[in-house]
């Protein structure tokens, strides 16, 4: 019977250059901690030429065929086993971008070598975030949005603008859409509509988090074909049971709303409300909690370097997203390389990074003050970086490595203050991202700019954080 008892969770996270599964279970003898019994991530490779010629090559597409293999190659690597015991499969993936498809034809379902699975038929390609077809004049051509996030290139509403206004015959072919993650969901429940968390409506545009509900009068108004629109529905609720036995996975197992990969993420490191989460990697997030009651102001204000998403029960994140991160200093280290390239000398990129950070750490201070803001900033998409205060005795790679850590790290405290922080509540900061595992000088940077206890250590990961919101859920209901 013990066997049987086992309440294990897939979280999958549908990304846009990889698929990840990952199996959960509470910690034995302690239900508020977990264990992650097995995860898996394979490439996802769906890159595709678009659909619509009329979207040149600023188009951005993905084979949603492909995605769907990647994800079941990663359940093929998961324990057997264990796929049997899974008692809930939670959602996550790429938010923003938009997949059209037909109710009823949108999958087949099939015997699969090892396991029954399901494949994509009457379904367009993902049009992803990063696609650039919208451009600026024709997103200012569009309807002002009743909502307090603005709305850009890349996010489904606009997409669906620009396509019911240039390609209209290739919406004919569809009468549902939403994003993959919940193409995934609903095709796993067999649902005839998708069902949307506000998580993944509010990062479509034309959606108000407040009344929970589609800016349905203004989008009509200008013909928007309204009825692509998924259902609404609350993040961390079930939006049905698999129709299907998949792999070794029950049919008739619960599956979550989709939920967005940031909230995800976050979810798989925030302990407590009153925790924030740092993310270094490529580029830099640093999200927390809202007091509760907070409301974001219903105007969009595309100059406001923090942007609220929805969370759950209602709350809110507050996120500065910062353009510039891990890149800031893989652009110098490549700078440093070409430059020993044109004096005739070859060096590893990896013996550079351990040389200047080694250089940094034994640099504690410097007066140079590095901008490191090369890509400009999504409030800033004009602004360039800059080096000030250079002296003769503060050019060592030591300084010039400290100035830059400090620099990146100040430019996102210029976003997200530390007393900013500390008015909505938050008493410890998580650090994670490869970018802040690897490099010790960017630690203590954040730890003198933000001077909060922090912990180390625990990577974020949307998986895990889809996974961990059906078994906090199922444990709250046996609870109950």
């Amino acid at each position: 019977m013990a066997m049987n008892a086992r309440s294990i969770t897939l979280g999958i996270d549908l990304g846009t250059t990889s698929v990840k599964a990952a199996l959960l279970e509470a910690a034995p003898g302690d239900p508020s901690r977990f264990v992650v019994l097995a995860s898996c991530a394979r490439a996802a490779r769906a890159e595709a030429v678009t659909q619509s010629a009329a979207a040149g090559p600023q188009g951005q597409e993905q084979d949603v065929s492909r995605t769907i293999q990647a994800l079941h190659e990663c359940l093929a690597a998961l324990p057997r086993q264990q796929l049997r015991e899974v008692r809930a499969i939670g959602v996550s993936g790429q938010m923003h971008g938009v997949v059209f498809w037909k109710t009823g034809q949108g999958c087949e379902w099939t015997e699969g070598e090892a396991a029954p699975v399901f494949e994509p038929r009457v379904v367009s390609h993902l049009v992803t975030w990063q696609d650039g077809r919208c451009s600026s004049e024709f997103l200012a051509s569009l309807p002002q949005p009743e909502s307090h996030l603005s709305v850009a290139t890349g996010f489904g509403c606009s997409t669906i603008f620009w396509l019911f206004k240039n390609s209209p015959e290739f919406l004919k072919s569809y009468d549902v859409a939403g994003t993959i993650q919940d193409y995934v969901v609903a095709t796993l429940c067999g649902l005839p509509r998708p069902l949307m968390s506000d998580q993944n409506a509010a990062s479509w545009g034309y959606f108000n988090t407040q009344s929970q509900s589609w800016n349905l009068e203004t989008l009509k108004a200008s013909g928007f074909p309204v009825q692509l629109l998924p259902d609404i529905a609350e993040p961390g609720s079930v939006a049905g049971r698999t129709s299907h036995a998949w792999f070794e996975i029950p049919k008739g197992t619960e599956v979550g709303v989709a939920l967005g990969d940031l909230q995800a993420s976050v979810y798989s490191c925030m302990a407590q409300r009153t925790d924030a989460v740092l993310n270094i990697s490529t580029s830099v997030q640093l999200a927390a909690s809202m007091p509760s009651g907070f409301q974001p102001v219903q105007t969009p204000d595309p100059l406001a370097p923090v942007a609220y998403f929805p969370y759950f029960d209602r709350t809110y994140l507050g996120v500065a997203a910062s353009l510039n991160g891990g890149n800031v200093l893989a652009t110098f280290v490549h700078m440093l390389i070409q430059w020993m390239a044109d004096l005739g000398l070859e060096v590893e990129e990896s013996i550079v990074y351990s040389h200047m950070i080694q250089a940094a750490a034994q640099q504690e201070d410097t007066c140079l003050t590095i901008t490191p803001t090369v890509l400009g900033e999504r409030h800033l998409p004009d602004q360039l970086a800059s080096v000030t205060r250079i002296s003769s005795s503060g050019l060592s790679l030591g300084h010039v490595t400290r100035a830059l850590c400090r620099g990146i790290v100040q430019n996102l405290h210029s976003m997200l203050s530390f007393q900013q922080l500390k008015e909505w509540g938050v008493e410890r900061v998580i650090g994670s991202g490869s970018a802040l595992s690897r490099n010790e000088v960017l630690k203590q940077e954040v730890q003198r700019a933000f001077p909060f206890p922090w912990s180390f250590g625990q990577d974020v990961d949307a998986a895990v954080g889809a996974a961990l919101v059906m078994l906090r859920r199922n444990l709250n209901q046996k609870e109950a």
